[in-house]
């Protein structure tokens, strides 16, 4: 299992770190296709289409990244009996639901 440093770093496999930033990658094209939209003028609901993607694409990369916290970080920490823990999820799932 992958170990999570306490001291805010994250120990990734190159899959899990390749996944993430390909993740990233395309949207930042997204973005960068938005703007283009904007500058060119684009139909305000056709811009706003193209943002809801740019949301789905971002809320789906905070699924993975939270899957693979808990599964690796928070699993470890409460095994060890870090029940601190516990409260940086609840307060990162309350961040992530507003």
């Amino acid at each position: 299992m992958e170990g999570c440093d306490c001291h805010k770093t994250k120990q990734r496999s190159e899959e899990e770190y390749r996944r993430l930033v390909n993740r990233l990658n395309r949207i930042e094209g997204q973005i960068r296709g938005i703007r283009g939209m904007v500058e060119r003028s684009a139909y305000c609901p056709d811009i706003l289409a193209q943002v809801a993607a740019a949301n789905a694409a971002l809320n789906a990369f905070s699924k993975e990244l939270l899957a693979a916290h808990i599964r690796t970080c928070v699993a470890q920490d409460i095994r060890e009996g870090r029940d601190a823990t516990i409260d940086e999820l609840v307060a990162t799932l309350q961040k992530l639901m507003k």
